[in-house]
């Protein structure tokens, strides 16, 4: 959430975030969404920089998802979905 939260205000100052936790007994899942500009539209250029590698990675160590991109109607969405117990990782 941090680096989404950081990204969000690098990327789209000024701009409305929602955060959204939602905590079951299987998995922790996480939106974060800016209603900012969104990703510029270069094609030749993937929408990955760093910071969204990072978030990818550390969610795949952990056995969860990661999704981030355009949010339809505009904006950037970053999703991602945890285990919440040890047992669910494995």
């Amino acid at each position: 959430m941090q680096e989404a939260l950081t990204n969000a205000r690098r990327h789209a100052p000024g701009a409305a975030v929602d955060v959204e936790l939602h905590f079951a007994d299987d998995a922790l899942r996480v939106r974060i969404r800016d209603n900012g500009p969104g990703p510029a539209a270069e094609p030749s250029r993937p929408a990955l920089g760093h910071g969204l590698l990072g978030m990818r990675e550390r969610a795949a160590a952990v056995g969860g998802e990661f999704r981030a991109g355009p949010a339809p109607g505009g904006g950037f969405l970053v999703q991602a979905a945890l285990p919440a117990k040890a047992e669910a990782a494995r």
